[in-house]
């Protein structure tokens, strides 16, 4: 079999009878990738991928599964497949010394990598919203003077001197690699770590050309980065990232989003599209409903996590935009919380669409602190024995 016909996940003279008996006896007949591509291209996989991206849980959650039998750190410990995820490479660099501002017997202000201002609980800081108290950019100068001295699309300092030959180990690989440009790559998730999400709001309209300034200096920094990674390696994802909505509707109107951030996102994907990049996605979390067919225009064909409490429906997402938009995640995290029954409902709620194709099952968000260990274990013994 060919490289490329192994990589699309193809298998040829495959039957469905052998398929479904292999399925059934747990036996793989395709690698990570090829099971990756046979499900994004709505092939014929052995069964669907076995993943949980939000990976680790919250703190609070990780310290509860230690109390109760033993926190695992890897998904693969749980039978889950092999991807190489690399979302660390986009964040300013050097990252902003942390340095505390103030504290009382409750709350730390300080510095955060970002340049970001934020005040935090002490007592499990990560499983609450910081308050932001200042951003690092006010004026035009302070975002040149930002860009200039953390953008820098420098990939040696980014991943270290021997990026080279670390980006070549994946070239010969059996698993998808999905590179996600996380906090830093997406044309209003970039900007409101810049300004702060109320000002960037006010901002496409009090001074639109500075939010085209700044979406523009994003996009070329992307390409740049990526213009490096793939002369040294494919990619199977590239991952925006924007988290631009809120529980009943995203922060700005479609009509500014296709504006602003259109062709921005057309920037990077022609240019990834034009150097092998096979899909592109977008995480944001929140109702992002109406923005869809902004991003799909822009040729992002996966989406995810897809929030269940945000009335993200995953079954009816599928039956509103077709199978040329992917789907990753949308399994409510909060049955986990309730028991097996309501797992198992849940499951069987989603299963006709792991059956479509297109789609991977996985967690609406972290598993909560509420989620008994032996829970957690259940939902995903449950659900790869559905995949």
């Amino acid at each position: 079999m060919s490289r490329e016909a192994r990589r699309r996940g193809l298998r040829a003279g495959v039957s469905y009878s052998v398929l479904d008996a292999n399925r059934f006896l747990g036996i793989s007949l395709m690698t990570d990738l090829e099971r990756f591509n046979a499900t994004m291209n709505y092939g014929h996989p052995d069964r669907a991928p076995f993943r949980e991206f939000m990976w680790p849980t919250w703190p609070e959650t990780a310290a509860r599964w230690a109390r109760e039998g033993g926190y695992i750190e890897r998904q693969t410990d749980f039978g889950c497949d092999r991807w190489v995820v690399e979302s660390t490479w986009f964040f300013p660099s050097p990252p902003f010394e942390r340095r505390i501002v103030e504290e009382d017997a409750g709350t730390v202000t300080f510095v955060d990598p970002q340049g970001i201002v934020m005040r935090e609980f002490k007592t499990n800081p990560l499983s609450s919203m910081p308050q932001f108290i200042r951003f690092p950019v006010e004026t035009r100068e302070d975002f040149r003077k930002f860009w200039k001295e953390r953008m820098r699309p420098d990939i040696s300092e980014r991943i270290g001197p021997d990026w080279r030959e670390k980006l070549r180990r994946h070239r010969a690989r059996d698993y998808p690699l999905v590179v996600i440009a996380d906090r830093w790559g997406g044309f209003f998730g970039a900007l409101r770590n810049l300004v702060g999400a109320e000002r960037l709001c006010t901002l496409f309209y009090d001074d639109p050309a500075f939010v085209e300034e700044m979406m523009e200096a994003d996009a070329d920094f992307l390409v740049a980065m990526l213009s490096q990674i793939l002369e040294e390696t494919d990619i199977d994802v590239f991952g925006f990232w924007e988290d631009m909505a809120y529980r009943t509707a995203p922060l700005i109107s479609p009509a500014l989003a296709r504006k602003f951030m259109l062709p921005r996102y057309r920037k990077v994907i022609d240019f990834g599209r034009s150097r092998g990049v096979h899909f592109f996605g977008l995480d944001s979390d929140g109702n992002i409903d109406p923005l869809i067919p902004v991003w799909m225009e822009a040729g992002i064909d996966i989406l995810y996590h897809f929030e269940v409490q945000a009335e993200m429906d995953v079954l009816a997402i599928r039956r509103k935009y077709g199978r040329d938009l992917r789907i990753w995640g949308g399994v409510d995290k909060r049955p986990l919380a309730q028991g097996r029954a309501e797992i198992d409902r849940e499951l069987a709620r989603i299963a006709p669409l792991i059956r479509e194709g297109g789609y991977i099952p996985m967690l609406d968000h972290s598993a909560t602190p509420d989620v008994p260990y032996e829970n957690y274990r259940y939902f995903l013994s449950q659900l790869r024995s559905i995949l």
